[in-house]
């Protein structure tokens, strides 16, 4: 209150870590509203997983089917958030200008990618918990080292969020959705997500087994599958793949 009973204005910017919880929060409400998004992010994870594990199409070795897709299906989902959905929406962000008027807000450059981080990881705990849950009901019996599956999980988003923020930020966005679709499904089919690696040829596997999604479907099948207590060589890849990501996109990146 002022003197004279009136309220004095206050102008000035919202505390940091408030604007970006708030872009957060709707950066998650836009991408949980988009059915292309849940498309990628839900619907073809969870038909996946049922599917082949209800019905003998691949042959994933000795043990139940949903023991060895699980763990790809979480991988896949992983991906199709951090890398598939956050290319193409950011892509068109920069496209119709809204990255270009966000980075003249108060919220600096490096807090808009805080919270497009904050949503995918949101979006994330939501597919992990609704994939558990449907795999538990199929009989999936897991094991192993909780922090390892943790570590798995936050290095292979860090990795294809690198590689789907350099993708949107250097492309423009009609390739930038071409190519994100086109590479979700090439790495569904090669990245050992549903079929085994060792079903390639021994050229082809050495060459495979470096994808980040590999890398991530194999770690999380190591632990979750056989127990192993930190996949060293597989969380190797992840972070080699985080750091180049990360690095390319934040020197390429083109805001508009």
């Amino acid at each position: 209150m002022t003197a004279t009973g009136l309220y004095a204005p206050k102008p000035g910017a919202a505390p940091l870590a408030r604007m970006i919880a708030a872009q957060a929060a709707l950066e998650t409400k836009m991408l949980l509203r988009n059915g292309e998004q849940l498309l990628l992010t839900v619907v073809i994870p969870t038909l996946l997983l049922v599917l082949f594990s209800t019905v003998d199409i691949v042959d994933t070795g000795a043990g139940e089917a949903v023991d060895f897709l699980a763990p790809g299906i979480l991988a896949l989902a992983v991906m199709s958030t951090a890398f598939t959905g956050q290319a193409i929406a950011t892509g068109f962000e920069r496209r119709y200008g809204v990255l270009k008027r966000l980075a003249s807000s108060p919220l600096p450059r490096w807090g808009l990618m805080t919270a497009k981080t904050l949503s995918v990881l949101v979006t994330e705990v939501l597919q992990v918990v609704l994939l558990t849950v449907i795999a538990f009901g199929l009989g999936w019996s897991p094991q192993g080292n909780p922090f390892a599956v943790l570590l798995l999980l936050v290095l292979g988003t860090a990795a294809f969020s690198g590689l789907g923020l350099l993708m949107a930020g250097t492309l423009k966005a009609e390739a930038t959705l071409a190519a994100a679709n086109l590479v979700f499904l090439l790495l569904l089919v090669g990245g050992g997500v549903i079929v085994p690696l060792d079903k390639f040829p021994s050229g082809a596997q050495d060459v495979l087994g470096l994808l980040p999604i590999s890398a991530l479907s194999d770690g999380l099948r190591d632990v979750l599958r056989h127990g192993a207590a930190m996949p060293w060589g597989d969380l190797g890849i992840l972070g080699v793949w985080a750091v180049l990501g990360l690095a390319a996109a934040g020197r390429f990146f083109r805001w508009e």
